[in-house]
């Protein structure tokens, strides 16, 4: 089961990172529609030059990302407990459902409320996989928490407003340059004003979290969940310093490609912290909050 979980997480980064090569190469229509790559043919043909591999490269990883969906939930369901089968069923759902949104995605030709839209769901997705992982080691029983109730509530809030992040974030990119495609329109708002309302959303999330490990340090709280709140710190800073380089440097694709990168790890490191404040005990009996390991 734990291969399975893994690889559910992996290709899910993966395909964040695939669909946003697409972006910054301009190959957003390269398969000008769908599920067909063009009226004629499911595959590209030469006329559609490397704009058409790529986004149909891209369609391609979905099928992988399909296979390891059905895959996680046929281990789940064999090994007999629900809320592994739940999690996996969701995680499945997800890929038929983010083919349909990339399909909207190329009928309406890169609008950017539905590209960003199509990345979140992604994101989330990437949340799913980590708490399937973080299951794998809990029981069945009631939920309770490892830490005081107020400790979990500041994990909640800085769990919030690391989505808020990620929102402003899709919304600065919906913004700017690299649309997908040349004649793809963008969203109509002011790219300056967005990066700054994303840079004081960032340093608010960069001080929640930098509480939040301050706090748990301070309570000696279990060694996991101190270790997820120094990683997502760890990937904070990562991606606060590539963010205002790729600014500056007038956003390289590199560097915007490994934004993006940052950006489904921040997730990651989101859902990992929030599940890491309380455990689903194995027999149902009350873990004693405030515990450590």
């Amino acid at each position: 089961m734990r291969p399975a979980a893994i690889a559910s997480l992996v290709v899910n980064v993966l395909i964040v990172v695939t669909g946003g090569v697409v972006r910054l190469t301009g190959s957003g229509l390269g398969c000008p529609t769908w599920p067909r790559c063009t009226d004629q043919s499911f595959v590209p043909h030469r006329e559609l030059g490397i704009h058409g591999a790529i986004e149909f490269g891209n369609r391609m990883v979905t099928f992988l990302l399909a296979a390891v969906a059905i895959a996680t939930l046929v281990v789940a369901w064999r090994h007999g407990r629900r809320s592994l089968t739940r999690l996996a069923f969701v995680l499945a759902l997800g890929v038929p459902a983010q083919a349909v949104v990339g399909g909207i995605t190329v009928l309406t030709d890169l609008n950017p409320w539905i590209v960003a839209f199509h990345l979140l769901v992604s994101l989330a997705m990437i949340g799913v996989s980590v708490v399937l992982l973080r299951r794998l080691d809990e029981g069945d029983g009631p939920a309770e928490p490892l830490v005081a109730g107020g400790i979990v509530r500041l994990v909640q809030t800085t769990f919030v407003v690391g989505w808020v992040v990620l929102y402003v974030g899709t919304v600065v990119t919906g913004s700017g340059p690299h649309a997908g495609d040349l004649d793809a329109r963008r969203n109509g708002l002011d790219p300056r004003a967005l990066s700054q309302l994303h840079t004081d959303v960032v340093f608010l999330l960069l001080g929640l979290s930098i509480a939040t490990v301050l706090v748990l340090r301070a309570v000696n709280a279990p060694r996991l969940a101190r270790r997820a709140a120094l990683t997502l710190v760890a990937v904070e800073l990562a991606q606060g310093v590539v963010g205002f380089v790729q600014y500056f440097l007038d956003l390289p694709i590199g560097l915007v490609a490994l934004h993006l990168l940052g950006a489904a790890l921040t997730s990651a490191a989101l859902a990992w912290l929030l599940v890491s404040v309380r455990e689903h005990s194995h027999t149902g009996a009350p873990v004693v909050a405030g515990s450590s390991s």
